[in-house]
């Protein structure tokens, strides 16, 4: 589709959905993008929900403002980058333009998707649209940066806008400062940034350090990673869960005990661990060969309070491949797919391949159909030679009978893979 038909379609669309008399709440907005790839049906959901809430002062909040970049998220990642910028300038001819928050979701979404020189004449246009400027659009260009990999620029704007325009940094400035020293490779730049903080008077986030930490490991710094944990508290501040994943991810190749006892120690002084602590557990279970015990800490995420991602499920399906397990992996790619959490080509590609060489053609060719159904044409490349490359042609009556007798991963399945 078109720019201009794009745009055409996304203006008749709202005009349209205003009459509608019940509006559309963010969840069910949320859950309706997550089961669709295709860019258009996304942007006639969201055309839909900004239509019939726009008088709703939730409208852009966090939650909907997420709902806005993973639309543009479904147009970028099918390549259409004109349309993005379409969709995203159409806003600003919005009554809410003059409001900051709602002109800030406009940087933040040409941010996630690489677009940076847009979000920074969005920023510059601010005076003239009658947009009053603070942190918040300011932290909102410089996530942009970030996202941009444009490490370097941030130290710039740092120095430049807030003088310039008359505001002054806040906490969430000064982080995003520090991830970019930390992205740069430059953690002195950043620990410096650290006792500027402390002599502003400005609060330090937990999450503030956990760069810091990250790429002092990198480094081969540990000690000096070890000294600044403890330094934490003298300051002030007490790790989150996100220190401790940085921490759990430098030991995720060694002993399981000791990720395993890292992720007690948490628990035990009020941290809850999440998806990712799991993750790190279950990928030193699986390269050490303890299957059994992989398996016993992915069936009780739901316990924990928690539930698998996209990276839960690409190791898992890896780990299996890798033990010849292709069937149990395949059930586990169903499982994801129902999530709408599949993993990245080159982990399918390799369940892809091993399931045709063992002979299970059944359940490859259920996999390809299901991998069609979730991407758009233009993103199907890669796997429409893999299907050719492994002999998989699929007729009609194939179409109509894969995936019936097939079924999710349970514990049961994972189990199998022990023996």
């Amino acid at each position: 589709m078109s720019p201009s038909l794009t745009l055409r379609l996304f203006r008749r669309l709202s005009t349209v959905a205003t009459s509608a008399s019940k509006p559309i709440t963010v969840s069910s907005l949320k859950n309706r993008l997550k089961k669709t790839y295709d860019p258009d049906e996304a942007l006639k959901i969201y055309s839909s929900f900004t239509a019939t809430n726009i008088s709703d002062e939730n409208l852009f909040s966090a939650a909907a403002r997420s709902v806005q970049e993973s639309t543009v998220l479904r147009l970028s990642k099918s390549h259409r980058l004109s349309d993005v910028e379409y969709f995203l300038e159409s806003q600003k001819s919005h009554p809410r333009i003059t409001q900051e928050p709602f002109l800030s979701s406009l940087i933040r979404s040409y941010g996630v998707v690489g677009m940076f020189e847009n979000a920074l004449h969005t920023y510059q246009q601010m005076t003239d649209l009658g947009t009053p400027r603070s942190a918040l659009s300011f932290n909102a260009l410089l996530k942009a940066c970030l996202h941009s990999k444009l490490f370097d620029r941030v130290p710039d704007y740092f120095d430049e806008f807030p003088a310039k325009f008359g505001f002054l940094p806040d906490k969430f400035s000064y982080g995003i400062l520090i991830k970019s020293y930390c992205e740069r490779g430059s953690p002195n730049m950043a620990m410096s940034k650290l006792n500027e903080m402390e002599e502003k008077g400005i609060e330090i986030a937990a999450a503030t350090f956990s760069p810091i930490l990250h790429v002092l490991y990198n480094q081969g710094r540990g000690d000096e990673a070890e000294k600044l944990w403890n330094d934490m508290s003298k300051r002030g501040c007490l790790p989150d869960v996100g220190c401790y994943n940085v921490r759990l991810m430098q030991i995720q190749d060694g002993d399981p005990d000791s990720v395993k006892g890292l992720i007690e120690e948490m628990s035990k002084i009020g941290i809850k661990p999440d998806t990712i602590s799991y993750n790190y557990l279950i990928t030193c279970y699986m390269r050490n060969g303890m299957m059994d015990e992989a398996k016993k800490v992915y069936d009780g995420l739901k316990d924990k309070g928690c539930s698998p991602n996209m990276a839960t499920f690409r190791t898992l399906i890896f780990y299996l491949c890798k033990h010849e397990r292709y069937v149990v992996g395949y059930n586990v790619f169903k499982k994801s797919a129902k999530a709408y959490k599949i993993p990245d080509f080159n982990t399918l590609k390799y369940l892809a391949q091993g399931l045709v060489k063992n002979g299970h053609m059944e359940e490859a060719k259920d996999m390809i159909q299901i991998v069609n159904k979730r991407y758009p044409p233009n993103m199907l490349k890669a796997w429409g030679k893999l299907t050719e490359d492994l002999g998989l042609v699929i007729d009609d009556t194939e179409k109509a009978g894969i995936g019936e007798n097939t079924k999710a991963v349970g514990s049961d399945e994972i189990e199998k893979a022990n023996n």
